[in-house]
């Protein structure tokens, strides 16, 4: 059997110590800090930013959709737990590509229940009918929705204005 010892001594241990926090302060210094833009904020490259979390109530997703533009009633048309489906269909598969369009992408979101907010849209420009905006929102998050025409034959697309 054999045994190791070893002693460090007290000048070995002080010298690991401060490098160990001169690399930290340097990781500290020269790590990037990234801020969560404000509400429809212009980004450094001229690029409008939104914000998809602390979406809690249906005031907040009120709010949410002002950031595109949208004047919506305050009150939800309707507020309504929905389950993504475990397996998209064709019409799902097409809705999920209207979400990839703007940013977001339902299919880690399958078999989960969601909450959807619909609220009817006042100021859609150019149209008479009826306008519902569609907004899905996980964990206080939005990972999704759409603004559409209450007509059959009608229009499906995201949330920026066209």
């Amino acid at each position: 059997m054999f045994i190791y010892s070893l002693r460090a001594s007290t000048v070995k241990l002080v010298g690991v110590i401060c490098v160990a926090l001169t690399v930290l302060i340097t990781l500290i210094a020269f790590v990037p800090t990234y801020a969560v833009p404000s509400q429809g904020s212009t980004d450094v490259d001229g690029e409008i930013s939104y914000r998809y979390d602390k979406v809690k109530t249906a005031a907040d997703a009120v709010e949410f959709l002002a950031q595109f533009g949208w004047e919506v009633t305050a009150e939800p048309v309707e507020c309504k737990t929905v389950t993504i489906p475990a397996e998209f269909d064709k019409v799902f598969a097409a809705y999920n590509e209207i979400q990839k369009e703007q940013g977001l992408n339902l299919n880690k979101f399958k078999g989960k229940d969601v909450t959807r907010y619909t609220f009817c849209v006042t100021n859609y420009p150019d149209y008479e009918g009826t306008v519902y905006a569609n907004v899905l929102v996980y964990r206080n998050r939005v990972i999704g929705g759409d603004v559409c025409s209450a007509d059959a034959t009608g229009f499906v697309h995201g949330f920026e204005k066209d």
